[in-house]
Parts: structure tokens; sequence; C-alpha cells
């Protein structure tokens, strides 16, 4: 997924590099002089283009190659150094191996390296675990490979590490988004969110019968009209040194497909419904980067599981159910049923 290799000197030999430059693409051309171009031709382009985030120099030594130029800007925010690292690597998607360099490296622009490289790892993520037919040149096992010419190396493997937690917690969420309703059904969601118990995360499972026995009769309405049982999880991390007492908690609506149930949804982007368990996906994804970062906070995640569909035993519009807190709620419209699910 992520191959980031630091070496002290450039790769001179490479089709693909990125060269961070400093503000207003001002740069030191001693760190250019290994590639044969016109260095006053591309300074008069970068000029030309000094508001802009990068600028693509397209050239020819041997063969054809490109050098994408960025333009350091550590005054934007996050999201948007990692939108421009998610469109640089749109640049070269055909690229194996990437060689990045820097004009001046500064250490107080590690958030801002950070999140570039970030965006650039978000954007390569694809679901295509049901693909059977590919476009030409299409490589969906391709890794994206840095070779970062630095003397840092430490500096640089911290931000790996960083970004490699964060990307395996986001691409969770993305994958189980994106799974079929046909396969992530609350039983299969519970069996993926128990893989995390390795991680030191303390998964807790209530079944049918043991939210029966507490009385969480407004998620259960919700899911008598599916074959498929419900399920409330408790996620855990609690460090030997956490910051806070009191846990940070997050709730996430888990709905694996809503037809909306008897109150049927119109058949038109239905096929969307699959995604109504999106929050709990994000909950999921946010307590695996929890636990390989190591948080020094106290996090509880709790997700509720469910299929809201019409069937002869599903719940009908008028049903009144008394939820977990004791109060009693009619039910007028079946397709409300997140609000009933986290009541």
């Amino acid at each position: 997924m992520l191959n980031l290799k630091i070496i002290p000197n450039v790769n001179n030999n490479s089709d693909f590099y990125i060269f961070f430059c400093e503000k207003n693409f001002l740069f030191n051309s001693k760190k250019l002089s290994f590639i044969d171009i016109n260095l006053k031709e591309i300074n008069s382009i970068l000029l030309k283009n000094k508001n802009e985030d990068y600028v693509v120099f397209n050239y020819h030594n041997s063969r054809p190659r490109k050098i994408i130029f960025i333009n350091q800007k550590d005054t934007k925010n996050e999201f948007e150094n990692q939108n421009t690292g998610g469109k640089v690597i749109s640049e070269i998607k055909s690229a194996k191996e990437i060689n990045v360099i820097f004009s001046n490296e500064n250490k107080s622009l590690e958030n801002y390296y950070f999140n570039f490289f970030l965006g650039c790892f978000l954007k390569k993520y694809s679901f295509t675990k049901y693909k059977t037919i590919f476009k030409k040149n299409e490589n969906t096992k391709e890794k994206i490979n840095f070779t970062i010419t630095s003397s840092n190396k430490n500096f640089f493997i911290k931000i790996k590490n960083d970004i490699e937690n964060i990307i395996n917690g986001v691409f969770l969420t993305r994958d189980l988004v994106s799974e079929p309703p046909n396969y992530l059904n609350p039983e299969k969601f519970v069996i993926e969110i128990k893989k995390l118990s390795k991680l030191g995360l303390k998964v807790d499972v209530f079944d049918y019968s043991k939210m029966k026995k507490i009385g969480m009769n407004a998620l259960l309405g919700v899911a008598q009209g599916s074959k498929n049982l419900p399920y409330f999880v408790t996620i855990t991390w609690k460090p030997n040194n956490s910051k806070n007492k009191k846990p940070l908690s997050f709730i996430g609506k888990g709905v694996c497909f809503d037809t909306g149930g008897i109150s049927l949804k119109p058949a038109k982007f239905m096929e969307d419904m699959k995604y109504d368990m999106a929050g709990a996906g994000a909950v999921v994804g946010l307590m695996k980067t929890l636990a390989l970062r190591k948080s020094k906070s106290y996090v509880v995640g709790a997700v509720a599981l469910v299929e809201n569909m019409p069937g002869g035993s599903a719940q009908r519009p008028g049903d009144i159910v008394k939820s977990y807190s004791g109060k009693t709620i009619e039910v007028l419209n079946t397709d409300a049923e997140g609000r009933l699910i986290l009541a």
C-alpha cells in the first residue's frame, strides 16, 4: 500500500520527479543540476504561475520524463494540502516509482509534507475486490513507490508511519462502505469488527437475546423485517496512560441496507441504500486508527447494525415500541429507522 524509501542522493535515472520548491516557486537550481533542461526557461514558467499549487513540466532526456514543481504554501489548511497531493498523483498515474526532491527541506513544514503525501495515498484508493475485467494497463495491486532524497531519514520515517496508521483506518472504512449488501449484512460486519481485537481493542457484541433482555426494542423493531439478525457492538480503546477518565464516545448508524421498511423508498437510487451503514464504517475505521497510533485517549465506539426490510414480520407504521431509555415511541414512518436504532 505504502512504500516510502529515503536515500541520501538523487536517483538521476528516474522518469518521474516531484520537486518541492519554496514559496512562490523559488528553488535552489543546484538541486536540479542532474537534469539536462533549461533552468531559465523553467524559472520563467514558474514565475508566471506563482499562484498555482503545482506546475507540470515534460522534458526529454534520452526518453520522455516528467517533473512536477510544488509551490509550498504552508499557510494553507490541511485539506487543501491533501487535495494538492491527490491532484499531483493523478498527473503521474502510470509511475511505478516517484522521486521526491526538496529545494530546501524545512522541518517546520512537517504538517505540510504529511498532508501532501497523505493526499497522494488517499487518491490512489480503489475497491476492486469483485472486479473480473480490468482496463488495459490497469494494475490494481500496484503500490505507490516514493523515493525521497533527504539526509533526515527519521523525519520522513515518522511521517510515513503516521500516514500508514491513518490510511489503514480510512481504507477499512472505504472497504466496508464499498461492500455489496448481499455480503456485508450485520453478522458479516461483526466478523470484520472482531478482527480489530488483535490491535488491543476490546470488542463487546450484543446479539438479539442480549438486546431483548436489556430492552433495546427500538433497534429490534427496525430489524424485525429482515432474516438477518441485528447486533449492537461496542469497541473500546483504553490505554493505561489515558489522558481522560471519561471516554470520548462515537456512535455510528449501521443500516446495512435500508429499503425504508413498510414505508418503502422509491426504487430509483435504492441501490445507494447500501451506504446507510457508512456512519458505523467511519467509527470502526476511526477505532482502528486510534489503536494503530497508540492514542493516549480513552475512546469508546458504538455501532448499531441492522437491515431495514419489508416483510410479513416487519415493523408497521403505527407500532409503538419502548426504547432502551424506557421511553415509548410511536412509529409513524418506518423509514425513520436511524433515530430508532440510535435511541
